[in-house]
This record gives C-alpha cells, sequence and structure tokens, in this order.
C-alpha cells in the first residue's frame, strides 16, 4: 500500500538537529571570556574617581568577581585571568545547556 504524504510534525521531528556539545561549549566559553576580558579592559581605560586614600577606584562591580575567581583584579593581568575564569564557566554552561538539549532531542523522537 502506498504511503501517502508525511504529516508535518513528523517531518519536523525527523528533521531536528542534535548540537555538538563541545562546540557550544567553546562558543559559549569564548562569549563569556571575552565578555569578562573586554568589560575589565574598557573600565581599565575609562579609568574611576580618586578613592580616599589617594588611587583609582576602577570598577567596584567587576572586582567582585574576584570572589569567585581566585587571582582576578580589575587590572589587564586580571582580564587574563578572568577571560580563562569566564571561558572555563561558560565551556561548562553552553556543554550543559547542549547536553539537555540533545536530551530533551532524544526523548520527544522516542515518544513518536
Amino acid at each position: 500500500m502506498p504511503e501517502g504524504p508525511k504529516p508535518l510534525e513528523e517531518i519536523v521531528l525527523t528533521r531536528l538537529l542534535r548540537l555538538n556539545v563541545k562546540i557550544q561549549g567553546v562558543v559559549t566559553g569564548l562569549v563569556v571570556g571575552t565578555g569578562v576580558f573586554v568589560a575589565t579592559n574598557w573600565l581599565i581605560l575609562k579609568g574611576g574617581p580618586i578613592g580616599p586614600r589617594g588611587e583609582p577606584v576602577i570598577g567596584p562591580h567587576l572586582w567582585l568577581l574576584s570572589q569567585f575567581f581566585i587571582g582576578y583584579r580589575v587590572t589587564f593581568v586580571g582580564s587574563l585571568i578572568g577571560f580563562a575564569y569566564g571561558f572555563a564557566c561558560g565551556f561548562v554552561v553552553g556543554y550543559c545547556i547542549g547536553r539537555m538539549y540533545n536530551w530533551i532531542v532524544e526523548l520527544r523522537e522516542n515518544r513518536r
């Protein structure tokens, strides 16, 4: 017996894309790491007001990252350290999101 046209839902489900979780992690890591790097260097170039001890107060909010990223400071070297930490954290988050997406696609396709 010849088959008729496939329903739209079946066509869409057969064409769902699986993410490459390693690439997803690398791209997310690069975006987060670059964001920390650029934000830190932007604040360094912008400068800040002079604090009570005579030193410039640069990025007090961004400085809070040093509570989580050991060795991070609002300096150029700190921006490199922040890039590394941002890349690592972004990689983990991107990898986990990719794995969850692939898992949900797998569950959805197996329900048919």
